[in-house]
């Protein structure tokens, strides 16, 4: 029987979901406590708030209001408030710091469509909490565009209420950018577009991030239009304009980022221009690293966008890609659980003891749980049976990701605490500096710099929410609230974000402006950057380049060696590497201080020992072939002489061909090299009696005489046969063989032999291996025309009759 505390509602973009609801449920007679309404973004959230607060004839916070607010650095509520709008995270910290959630009564996940990483966690934790000790907590999952069925097994077989709201129609002009024009461009033709061919009524423009935001403004130019940004980074004096109706007989232009996409409402937009692209943070486990990237939206995304021309009346919606396009999008976008790093999500995971996978629309990925997993107990927040420490704990009690919450508690211990909180600020937001970020060095230190001087030419809005944000964590974590200078300390900044990302402190290679990480993983900056110049880094910011081996160096700091001591500490360990290096053709041993990847010091003045010294020469050969073992000229044919017998006689010969050989290094070459460290003292091993050992005691006793060096002629002469050829041959004089009819063979008649007859100056007459039937058939027509060449040498009629020689007939 299905829960009646929990239930999935599904409804369309407008509907009236975020604002109509949870009003609804704080008047319900079972509802004694509040309702919490959690919003993907801060301005969604803060657009709520005020939306309800006004319904509900009230406002938001004061000692008397209804509806209560809490985002990062701006909480407003209070006591008689029956609603309280909260950011996701914020969920995730009231679950922990109280299980039992005491004054809530129901919880709403609003677009849970969009399937962040809090709001999986979230309804994880809150479903933990009914099993275990609030069953009286309601919960309702609501959304636009999500697979209710798979959330109503989640809840337990919640009920799906299903609304179709009210939205008027919107027809879709397909404005893909023609050939060889750019996207830029595209976007801008689509926004003429649409105000020439809409006779009133917003454009809502949405793009991918700030960048492109304020590249497509430039190039609108001045439009018959007040463009006006919309995203998470304005104040909120610049947000309100956005979202308030324009100016009588005013026309707007809003470009705005995927936040618009759901929970606000845009009101006089009648045409909307999507840009098909969403920017999403994506993590690489092999790598250990995550970044930015930008990619097509999904269909899903592309129909909330497209409805929102059709909140006021019928609108249309302008999409910058073609209708074949459109089919090949992905039906949803991918949950954030799958793409994201999980390092927080896996240190709240541990501090409340775990969770069943049962708990899960998706959960937590293998390979990214074990990275997370190996930080966290790289920086001692969990142990070595994954169980939060009480370090770990203290960590999560700063509210921020368990990298920079141990940073600032370890720059705090080294004297540097209120440098941490600030560096913890600027890595939580977006660049303090100005202009394309292309142009923007990567010094961290200069953005400390930038933040410490009031003269400095930053983003204002920025710089005031970095230090609003430092002072918020300076306070949490027990630190004087004075504000920073930064005079004497930016020399730490390389020290401390070591702290926070160890495993991304990087060497220089031989090769300028790129770095190997401790991780292993490479990342590469621009040579013209002033970082380049320094032999370590400690590296912020990366961003992935789909297919690139190295990622991009965005945002570091230099450090020295005793910095990397401080941060590593123990786990820089001496190792000596013992390797064969196919520069210089030899074996190479190098002593190391290291951790992982990351060298420290190393000498190269050290003598190997002999097991590595084994491998190191067993690899040598193995890239080299057996020409490093620069074998004598008798041994291969001795090898020879026993692969025709392998050929002839049966596998009972052993295989001593080159690729045997090298498949077979480990059984005959290395008990060989005891006492070998360098290439060259291969020289002084005797290879014939190493590799003849492989023959058993009755092959090495008649190989002699079953594949015999040399064959005796009927004129006496030992000449010798080669056996390097598929079937063995022996070159001899015609002359030397009369008086023979059949041709030799070996091994009593089971190897052949093939005759290379030649004339008396040496060169090739016939190649034959049925002497009687050269004698029959070829012979006399060869006599004829030999014995005029060479009259000195004998051309009997009857070579079987005639005597066998080496000599020439003497002269008369």
């Amino acid at each position: 029987m299905a829960d009646p505390g929990v239930a999935v509602l599904v409804a369309p973009p407008g509907a009236g979901k975020t604002t109509l609801v949870p009003p609804e449920l704080a008047a319900a007679a079972w509802c004694s406590g509040k309702v919490l309404l959690l919003e993907p973004r801060r301005l969604a959230a803060r657009a709520a708030a005020t939306r309800i607060a006004e319904l509900m004839g009230s406002r938001v916070g004061g000692p008397t209001g209804l509806v209560g607010l809490r985002t990062r650095g701006d909480t407003r509520t209070s006591p008689t408030a029956r609603i309280e709008v909260v950011t996701e995270g914020v969920l995730t910290r009231m679950v922990m710091s109280d299980p039992s959630l005491p004054g809530i009564s129901a919880v709403i996940f609003d677009e849970f469509h969009e399937r962040s990483l809090e709001a999986d966690l979230g309804l994880a934790l809150c479903l933990d909490v009914r099993a275990l000790m609030r069953p009286d907590l309601r919960l309702l999952v609501m959304s636009a565009t999500l697979d209710g069925a798979a959330a109503a097994r989640l809840l337990g077989d919640a009920p799906v209420i299903e609304s179709l709201g009210r939205a008027f129609a919107v027809d879709t002009v397909w404005c893909p950018p023609a050939p060889r024009q750019t996207w830029e461009s595209a976007v801008v033709g689509a926004v003429h577009r649409a105000l020439d061919e809409q006779a009133f009524g917003d454009v809502l423009v949405f793009l991918p991030g700030m960048g492109e935001i304020r590249r497509i403004g430039r190039l609108l130019g001045s439009i018959a239009a007040d463009v006006v940004e919309l995203h998470g980074s304005l104040r909120s004096s610049e947000q309100d304009r956005a979202l308030a109706p324009a100016e009588p007989r005013t026309r707007r232009v809003v470009l705005a980022t995927a936040i618009a996409q759901t929970s606000v409402t845009l009101p006089g937009v009648t045409a909307v221009v999507d840009g098909g692209l969403a920017r999403r943070s994506r993590f690489d486990p092999r790598r250990g690293m995550g970044g930015l990237v930008t990619e097509p939206v999904s269909q899903a995304s592309a129909d909330q966008r497209r409805g929102r021309a059709g909140r006021v009346r019928p609108g249309v919606c302008y999409r910058v890609w073609s209708e074949h396009a459109q089919r090949a999008l992905p039906v949803f976008d991918p949950p954030e659980i799958i793409l994201a790093d999980l390092t927080g999500l896996m240190l709240d995971l541990a501090a409340w003891g775990g969770l069943d996978d049962e708990r899960w629309l998706d959960p937590p990925p293998a390979g990214a749980a074990r990275a997370a997993s190996r930080l966290l107990a790289e920086i001692g927040a969990i142990d070595a049976t994954g169980r939060v420490t009480e370090y770990g704990r203290d960590l999560t009690m700063l509210g921020i990701h368990p990298r920079l919450a141990h940073m600032i508690r370890q720059g705090d211990r080294l004297g540097h605490g209120r440098l941490a909180c600030d560096i913890a600020a600027l890595l939580g937001e977006r660049d303090i500096l100005t202009g394309p970020p292309s142009s923007r060095p990567a010094d961290l230190g200069q953005r400390l710099a930038a933040l410490y001087s009031p003269t400095a030419t930053t983003d204002r809005l920025v710089r005031e929410r970095v230090r609003n944000d430092a002072r918020r964590y300076a306070q949490r974590a027990g630190l004087p609230l004075l504000d920073s200078d930064g005079a004497g300390t930016c020399e730490a900044a390389g020290l401390l974000v070591g702290l926070a990302f160890p495993d991304r402190i990087g060497r220089r290679r031989s090769t300028a402006s790129r770095y190997v990480l401790t991780s292993g993983a490479g990342a590469a900056i621009e040579g013209h950057d002033t970082l380049a110049n320094n032999m370590f880094l400690s590296i912020a910011e990366l961003d992935l380049v789909h297919g690139a081996a190295d990622a991009i160096i965005r945002l570091g700091a230099p450090l020295d060696v005793m910095d990397i001591e401080t941060i590593l500490g123990e786990k820089l360990q001496w190792h000596t590497d013992t390797h064969w290096d196919r520069r210089v053709g030899d074996v190479v041993a190098t002593r190391q201080r290291r951790f992982g990847a990351l060298v420290v010091e190393e000498d190269q003045r050290v003598k190997p020992s002999g097991a590595a010294a084994t491998e190191a020469l067993l690899a040598g050969v193995g890239f080299e072939g057996l020409s490093l073992l620069d074998l004598p000229e008798s041994i291969q044919t001795w090898r020879d002489r026993v692969a025709v017998c392998r050929r002839y006689l049966g596998d009972a010969w052993p295989d001593l061909s080159d690729t045997a050989l090298t498949e077979s290094l480990e059984d005959w070459l290395v008990p060989s090299l005891a006492g070998c460290f360098r290439r060259a003292d291969l020289r002084r091993v005797d290879w014939s009696a190493v590799l003849k050992e492989r023959l058993s005691w009755t092959q090495a006793h008649s190989l002699d005489a079953t594949v015999p060096t040399h064959l005796t002629v009927p004129s006496g002469s030992r000449v010798a046969i080669d056996y390097s050829t598929e079937v063995p041959t022996v070159a001899v004089k015609l002359q030397e063989m009369f008086g023979l009819l059949r041709s030799p063979t070996l091994a009593d008649g089971r190897i052949p032999l093939v005759l290379h007859l030649l004339s008396p100056a040496r060169r090739p007459l016939q190649v034959t291996a049925d002497l009687a039937s050269f004698w029959a058939t070829t012979y006399p027509a060869l006599r004829a025309q030999m014995r005029g060449q060479y009259p000195r040498h004998p051309w009997p009629e009857d070579p079987l009759a005639a005597s066998p020689t080496a000599r020439t007939t003497p002269r008369r």
